[in-house]
């Protein structure tokens, strides 16, 4: 019986090891190459991030100093016609095209104009997309329309025949509150925010 029992004996021999060996390895290297990838490409992502926000961080505006109203109308039941103020590059950082949009005769930029920067305005009763404005460059500005570090821009909302009063229904009026916002191709929307007074003289400076 014991003999018996000895020739009928099981085990695991050294091949099949081999093959359960093999098998464990190409597991564990296929999930540490899928482990490997992930972390790579979430690096990558993190990285374009980065660049991504400081890439917007450089190309940001800023006000410099106040906002000025130029009236249309003068007195208690006056209205405003231009807006102007001054904008400079944050961080001295990515050089902004202010290039010009063109004249649409209705206080908007005309179609097709070249201009990527675009200014629009809100208040309590309407929106104004893409303004027609015009730039002034102070100090040492160069003469291209590039914003570039240490420059600034004076910016004028509107003109002698295309201005506030005809972009707008109703006009701006005296004790409003109004958004301009001007938006670049990379940088954050630079946001100014205003209210007139109870009396509008021919030029407000609106702080």
């Amino acid at each position: 019986m014991l003999k018996k029992f000895l020739n009928h004996e099981k085990g695991i021999t050294g091949l099949e090891t081999a093959i359960i060996l093999i098998a464990f390895v190409v597991v564990a290297a296929v999930f540490a190459y899928t482990a490997l990838s992930a972390g790579l490409f979430s690096t990558q992502k993190s990285q374009e991030a980065v660049y991504s926000g400081l890439k917007e961080a450089q190309s940001t505006l800023e006000l410099r100093g106040g906002v000025i109203a130029v009236a249309s109308a003068t007195g208690s039941g006056g209205n405003i016609g231009v807006l102007k103020f001054t904008v400079a590059n944050v961080l001295g950082g990515e050089a902004v095209d202010f290039t010009e949009p063109n004249d649409g005769g209705s206080g908007q930029a005309a179609a097709n104009s070249p201009n990527v920067v675009v200014i629009n305005y809100q208040d309590q009763y309407q929106t104004a997309d893409d303004l027609y404005w015009t730039i002034s460059k102070l100090g040492n500005a160069d003469t291209d329309d590039l914003l570039e570090a240490n420059e600034r821009f004076e910016i004028t909302i509107g003109g002698a025949t295309s201005n506030l009063t005809t972009a707008l229904t109703p006009d701006l009026l005296v004790k409003q509150t109004f958004n301009i916002e001007i938006l670049t191709p990379a940088g954050a929307t630079l946001t100014i925010e205003r209210t007139t007074p109870a009396w509008i003289d021919s030029i407000v400076h609106l702080h």
